[in-house]
């Protein structure tokens, strides 16, 4: 899957030059090239097609998650020790191995900001006893074109989103940040029809969007 990268304080440039971080940022960037239309639309169909699913998100992140789990990536992985942080998603991480705690953000708007703290929490000293202490933050996200492409609710923060909210946060956000957008897939997208009330997405391929454009 071809990807947009945004580097907040040379998170890039430590990610790629940086002995420490050599071995994790492969790893993203494996799991990352891994995710092709054809995996894409095989665990949609297979997993979410059945379902009331009606954009893409969910095959994203299960294929994120496996892909990651079995690199060795905790998932799920809680930022603070203490049992009352531990007992909500609230104060964890989608993904984390040191030196890096990664946020998969295809979630509302209005939890742009609360997605790019997490990722510093994990990252800085804090007066609550930390269960993880990584160096880094990565928040994977969706462009506009992912965002239309896979019939995402209108309300998600994109990619684009994301972006503007670096440079009014950036006392906040002390520790670098990379800003991941997933590009549209190639050759399909996410269409939708309703059965009964409910909306359901369906995989529709470019080549039977070209015929029926063709036939009219």
């Amino acid at each position: 899957m071809e990807f947009q990268i945004y580097s907040h304080r040379n998170a890039l440039t430590i990610l790629e030059n940086d002995p420490e971080y050599f071995e994790a940022w492969n790893e993203i960037k494996e799991v990352l090239n891994n995710l092709s239309d054809s995996r894409l639309i095989e665990c949609f169909i297979t997993h979410f097609s059945q379902t009331k699913t009606k954009s893409i998100s969910k095959t994203i992140n299960k294929l994120l998650k496996e892909d990651f789990n079995d690199r060795g990536w905790t998932t799920e992985s809680a930022i603070f020790q203490e049992s009352t942080y531990q007992s909500t998603s609230y104060w964890r991480l989608d993904m984390a191995k040191m030196p890096i705690s990664i946020e998969v953000a295809f979630n509302h708007a209005s939890a742009i900001a609360w997605n790019l703290l997490k990722p510093v929490l994990a990252s800085e000293l804090n007066h609550v006893e930390k269960a993880i202490q990584t160096k880094m933050g990565i928040i994977i996200c969706a462009t506009q074109g992912l965002k239309s492409a896979g019939n995402f609710d209108n309300a998600i923060g994109t990619y684009e989103k994301f972006l503007l909210h670096l440079r009014p946060m950036m006392n906040q956000l002390s520790v670098p940040l990379l800003i991941i957008g997933l590009e549209a897939p190639k050759t399909f997208v996410i269409s939708e029809k309703k059965i009964g009330s409910n909306k359901i997405g369906e995989i529709l391929m470019n080549e039977d969007i070209e015929n029926l454009t063709n036939s009219i």
